[in-house]
């Protein structure tokens, strides 16, 4: 546990001295990317968080979960997004056995990212979606 948490605080800090916005203090087992600060040309109705989710796996490989309005779901009445105040990328570290080498690439990869953040401009729009827990199944489309 203490190399697990240890590990968040090293990738947190190699994030933090970039630039990037992220979430502090770092948590136990997660570094949390501030998504809309990241990528502040995104709109908010074009999903900030997963944009940039699927840049990081295309940049990298690097699995990560979007934490904002697509998680958030509709509101059951109005089926209107439902947009948190937050749009968060939680980066976890699961418990195995990763080298420092191992966040370094995570952190180069995320900068690589952020290095080109102007140039996303525009994110996603919903193809297709579950009435309930549509984060499991949802179907998106770049625009």
């Amino acid at each position: 546990l203490e190399s697990r948490i240890r590990q968040i605080e090293y990738l947190g800090s190699k994030l933090k001295s970039a630039g990037i916005p992220l979430i502090e203090p770092f948590g136990g087992h997660a570094v949390f990317i501030d998504a809309s600060g990241f990528l502040n040309s995104v709109p908010r109705e074009e999903f900030p968080a997963q944009t940039l989710a699927v840049e990081l796996y295309l940049e990298g490989g690097i699995r990560t979960v979007e934490i904002g309005t697509l998680l958030a779901d509709r509101d059951p009445v109005t089926r209107e997004n439902r947009y948190p105040e937050l749009e968060l990328v939680r980066m976890a570290v699961p418990r195995r056995v990763y080298t420092d080498k191992h966040m370094d690439y995570v952190a180069a990869a995320t900068i690589s990212v952020f290095e080109r953040r102007n140039s996303i401009k525009r994110g996603f729009k919903i193809k297709r979606e579950a009435n309930i827990l549509r984060h499991f199944t949802i179907e998106l489309e770049r625009l």
